[in-house]
């Protein structure tokens, strides 16, 4: 796809330098809203706003939903207000406000100004929902139908509001007072007869989540039950809006960028890597790289305190490296899993018992294969072949033990960490990502010049 926006970018810089700007358009026009937002985005900030006008308007205004918060300032800050207006009455609610939450506060004023009384009260309503709540991500445009309605009356309602709606494919059954009775397909409609009620076709075993509901919770819904869309309702069960599956695709994605930030102590940012500033990008790293150097103190301590372990017997400095990583290693490799785990509802702290058990497993097994096969690579490798006399058998047992001891338990706290921060209400990705090392780091040391303490006499 790179390959291509190149070969399109060249091609339009041609056509522009020549002045055929429908040639222009019709090029454009082969390709999907996102990849013309990308194709834009590599235009000269002079130029954007000149190809752009050359789109019809109901994609334009599709591309416009696809841009970067940057191209779409660039755009705004250029449009006449009749041009912004025609926009924005192509945008649908949740797009608007999307684009509400990026913009300056000079912009926001400009957009709001040319939004229809209606849309701007449906932007009210929703920004006032939490950031990481459903209703901040659902958009109140649906085609709703009462029990009481026949399927010819419901297709001509359909047919009438469904141009402005952000999907047709459910349609939700209201009372009077917009509480949520049922659902009905358009699929069902379309092969049910005439004559038939709603009510007599209409699922009324409808799952809903409530406008305050985790939104990653509800993404994660969506895609457990294979639905386009997920109904809202407020605290009376009154249906406010809906979630369709475009809008929890984008939750997922941001949620998972969100975790692997976490997980390498990285504050996370909304902004592409490219795009993010050297200062910002330093921001967002600094603080974890400056806790996790001042957590590193411990090791230090622990060196410290078997210094005259380390002078009576050089050879071990040697293998510290070794047992540090392949801890920090086994410890990261059961948090990732759990954290994910935790992320998709695969398990709950209830699942605790079941989680140690396998992970205990996992570690002797792990643990294990990883010191047999250092013990061999110790005697034939580095006594053997590097000649190295200082590695004894009882040196070799000495690092094994600590190898299989340190797999162990690094194993066992890359598990516990994100279920205890999990029930503590804590973001596993937060709290066991960044400190999991360090803590295993502490332990392997403490393991291993104990070992050497007992066996070796030193």
């Amino acid at each position: 796809m790179d390959l291509e926006n190149n070969r399109v970018m060249e091609e339009i810089e041609e056509l522009s330098i020549r002045k055929r700007w429908h040639e222009i358009r019709d090029l454009l026009l082969l390709f999907e809203p996102a990849d013309i937002a990308a194709i834009l985005a590599e235009l000269p900030e002079d130029r954007l706003p000149l190809v752009y006008r050359l789109l019809p308007k109901e994609l334009a205004a599709e591309v416009f939903v696809e841009m970067d918060p940057e191209e779409q300032e660039l755009l705004i800050q250029s449009f006449s207000d009749t041009e912004l207006k025609e926009v924005l009455d192509e945008l649908y609610v949740d797009d608007t406000v999307d684009l509400i939450e990026e913009m300056p506060a000079s912009v926001v004023k400009r957009i709001l100004r040319h939004t229809d009384p209606e849309t701007r009260r449906s932007v009210n309503e929703i920004l006032k929902y939490p950031e990481d709540s459903a209703g901040s991500i659902m958009t109140t445009e649906f085609v709703d139908l009462k029990r009481d309605m026949t399927v010819e009356d419901a297709i001509k309602r359909i047919r009438r509001t469904g141009v402005d709606k952000e999907t047709i494919n459910i349609c939700y059954v209201t009372d009077p007072s917009r509480h949520l009775l049922g659902l009905v397909s358009i699929r069902t409609l379309l092969l049910a007869d005439q004559d038939d009620v709603i009510e007599e076709i209409m699922e009324t075993n409808v799952i809903a989540a409530s406008t305050m509901e985790d939104r990653e919770a509800v993404a994660q819904d969506l895609s457990k039950y294979d639905f386009l869309a997920m109904p809202i309702v407020d605290d009376e069960h009154r249906l406010v809006g809906i979630v369709t599956i475009d809008d929890a695709i984008d939750v997922i994605e941001e949620e998972t960028t969100e975790d692997f930030e976490h997980m390498a102590g990285i504050n996370p940012t909304d902004k592409p890597y490219l795009r993010a500033g050297v200062w910002e990008t330093v921001k967002s790293r600094i603080p974890w790289l400056l806790l996790l150097m001042l957590s590193a103190t411990f090791t230090g301590m622990v060196l410290s305190i078997f210094e005259d372990a380390l002078a009576a017997c050089y050879v071990l400095t040697l293998f510290i490296p070794m047992l540090m990583d392949t801890g920090g290693n086994s410890g990261n490799q059961s948090s990732v899993a759990l954290i994910r785990s935790l992320s998709l509802g695969e398990v709950n702290f209830s699942d605790l018992p079941a989680v140690l058990w396998k992970e205990i497993r996992v570690a002797v097994t792990c643990g294990a294969v990883l010191a047999v096969c250092n013990f061999a690579k110790l005697m034939l490798i580095d006594r053997l072949l590097l000649q190295n006399s200082a590695i004894t058998i009882t040196v070799a047992a000495v690092i094994c033990l600590a190898l299989l001891c340190t797999v162990f338990c690094a194993k066992i706290v890359g598990c516990l960490m994100p279920m205890i921060s999990d029930k503590l209400g804590l973001d596993p990705a937060v709290v066991a990502g960044p400190f999991i090392t360090t803590i295993v780091d502490v332990l392997s040391l403490l393991i291993y010049f104990r070992f050497a303490t007992w066996v070796l006499g030193i």
